[in-house]
């Protein structure tokens, strides 16, 4: 399967702003279901590895990926081969590639992207809304992204949460549009040095799922 159809899986969000919330409302909610998911241990991480993978049908997809948060520095191997390159200085290969990094980067850490990302977003909460695929009852946590910056900007996600404030399922609505884009669960958590990542999303058709094997937490 082809690289662009991967890339386009979901919004592909701003490229370096780790930006913590300017007000006390959005600390509160978006902070919690970060932290819910271990962010408060996230300072502590000098590298991270993961290998992005995409069933879909019969076809496979993945890429590899190394970054050290702290430097801003990032390996990517695919069948095309390996690139290194740092957030400070990208030529447009480098470029290139980012966009798939920053996807495949907002799959396996979408719960803190609420806080990296926070003065680029308006959200709302509800403490009662229908999951799309369990159907249970959740509570519901949409952010919609500004229109400026970012490699898609935009675009609105509807995260649906357990009592704990974990993410079981989501929708991603692009341009924010009303009708989803893509609904996916968020399954196969697993605890990784203080960081609690989802490891699989599954459609409810069954014909596609995305998940994360090989993850090193340093």
């Amino acid at each position: 399967m082809k690289k662009i159809i991967f890339v386009s899986l979901v919004i592909l969000v701003s490229a370096s702003g780790f930006i913590v919330s300017k007000t006390t409302q959005e600390e509160t909610i978006l902070q919690k279901v970060a932290n819910a998911h271990g962010f408060d241990n996230w300072a502590n991480v000098e590298e991270i590895k993961f290998t992005f993978n995409v069933d879909r049908d019969t076809t496979h997809f993945e890429r590899d990926w190394t970054w050290k948060p702290k430097t801003n520095d990032i390996s990517a191997t695919s069948a095309e081969g390996t690139i290194s390159y740092n957030w400070a200085n990208m030529d447009s290969v480098a470029f290139k590639t980012n966009g798939g990094f920053i996807n495949d980067k907002f799959w396996l850490l979408a719960p803190y992207q609420l806080v990296w990302d926070a003065d680029n977003i308006t959200h709302t909460h509800s403490m009662e809304a229908e999951a799309p695929i369990s159907k249970k009852t959740m509570q519901k946590l949409t952010i919609v992204y500004g229109n400026e910056g970012g490699y898609t900007p935009g675009d609105a996600y509807d995260f649906y949460l357990g009592d704990d404030l974990i993410i079981q399922e989501w929708v991603f609505r692009k341009s924010n549009q009303a009708e989803p884009s893509m609904i996916t669960s968020f399954e196969d958590y697993e605890m990784i040095n203080g960081l609690n990542i989802a490891t699989m999303h599954k459609m409810a058709e069954g014909s596609f799922k995305l998940y994360f094997t090989g993850v090193e937490v340093n």
